[in-house]
């Protein structure tokens, strides 16, 4: 094992810190699927792989970010990369918002996207716990008050909880749409 390793160790390779990676992003990728699982059912969803992607890069960003300013002592590196990285998960999720005739879709799986990129990036710095948080309360989110989504809205107007029309457009009473 050692002439494997010495070469390695000539590019910065370190067994060691291979192994932590690697557990770090396996995290991560799992703790993205509960929640691409949710938004990957139907026709019309963009699927299971999407969301444990985010979170795997998003992991994956964060601890290459520690490790190029620990090594050129510059903090302001974790920072720069956590903002370019949100900027850049805000687009794809910006991609999955759309809009026809008053009637909005996929900003809850925008917010999803947004928040497996979070998960990963708390997997990078070590924080399984709020990761673990943060996928566990999206999930449920998504599948405990979607069914109490579906039924319709609260008109801020009346206060009155209006039904969608079956097309799952929202309208008003005249069955116009909003």
């Amino acid at each position: 094992m050692e002439f494997i390793a010495e070469p390695l160790q000539f590019i910065g390779f370190s067994l060691r810190t291979f192994g932590h990676s690697v557990i770090l992003i396996f995290i991560a990728l799992l703790l993205g699927i509960p929640v691409g699982w949710q938004r990957g059912k139907g026709v019309d969803s963009i699927g299971l792989r999407t969301f444990p992607i985010v979170s795997m890069a998003s992991c994956g960003f964060v601890i290459l970010a520690k490790g190029v300013s620990i090594s050129n002592g510059d903090p302001s590196i974790i920072g720069s990369t956590m903002q370019g990285m949100l900027s850049g998960i805000g687009f794809i999720g910006g991609g999955m918002i759309l809009k026809e005739k008053g009637d909005i879709q996929g900003i809850v799986t925008a917010a999803s996207i947004w928040n497996t990129a979070a998960i990963g990036m708390c997997i990078g710095f070590g924080r399984v716990e709020i990761s673990l948080m943060l996928c566990i309360v999206n999930f449920l989110t998504l599948v405990l008050l979607t069914p109490l989504s579906n039924k319709g809205y609260l008109d801020p107007k009346g206060g009155l909880f209006k039904e969608t029309n079956p097309k799952g457009k929202l309208s008003d009473k005249e069955d116009e749409a909003i």
